[in-house]
């Protein structure tokens, strides 16, 4: 029977994005419960994803995986960062307000970051790690709808962050970085072959 792992989201898409990450490892990945809902409170990425990771630990009984992430935008000392979900209402309003503050600078370095965290079942947070995946910031998006996504143009790709298929995001994705970083120690605690 392969080992249970709940991922502290109800977002399917990132749920799917992880499992995909993870499909290596022999585990079964399943949602957090429906009902769970955490109030991100933490002054980093880190807090966030321990709060998320233990709360999902706690209510599922098992091994939880939860991240947190933003963008941050080095010619706005990092912002929206930590506040990249509540920056404004909608992708096309978080899109205006990112292009509108950041405006015609040539100097457009951003990147994604993102911190995971494991918790065993008792809500302890055991293993972090962090992954960062750098770029550019289009003047505007090439395709309509997305969100942050759309606007980082990632060099080694040749495309935006949104345009990575599954391979390029595990790779190149500072969710799959972190994902790399922190699988020995998955391994390790769920004791994974």
């Amino acid at each position: 029977m392969r080992q249970i792992l709940t991922i502290a989201s109800n977002n399917p898409t990132k749920v799917a994005e992880i499992e995909a990450m993870l499909l290596p490892l022999s585990l079964q990945v399943k949602r957090q419960p429906q009902e769970l809902d955490v109030e991100e409170t933490g002054s980093s990425y880190a807090e966030n994803a321990r709060l998320k990771a233990s709360a999902a630990a706690l209510a599922s009984g098992g091994w939880a995986l939860a991240d947190d992430s933003g963008l941050e935008v080095d010619a706005l000392g990092g912002a929206p960062g930590l506040f990249s979900a509540r920056y404004a209402d909608g992708n096309a309003s978080k899109l205006r307000r990112l292009l509108t503050e950041v405006g015609s600078t040539p100097y457009r370095s951003a990147c994604f970051r993102s911190t995971m965290v494991l918790s065993d079942p008792q809500g302890c947070c055991v293993a972090t790690a962090e992954g960062v995946c750098w770029g550019e910031l289009l003047l505007n998006p090439p395709y309509d709808g997305g969100g942050y996504e759309s606007l980082l143009w990632v060099r080694e790709a040749r495309c935006t962050y949104g345009e990575l298929n599954p391979a390029q995001l595990s790779r190149l994705g500072s969710r799959g970085k972190a994902a790399r970083a922190l699988a020995p120690q998955l391994r390790n605690y769920l004791g994974l072959n």
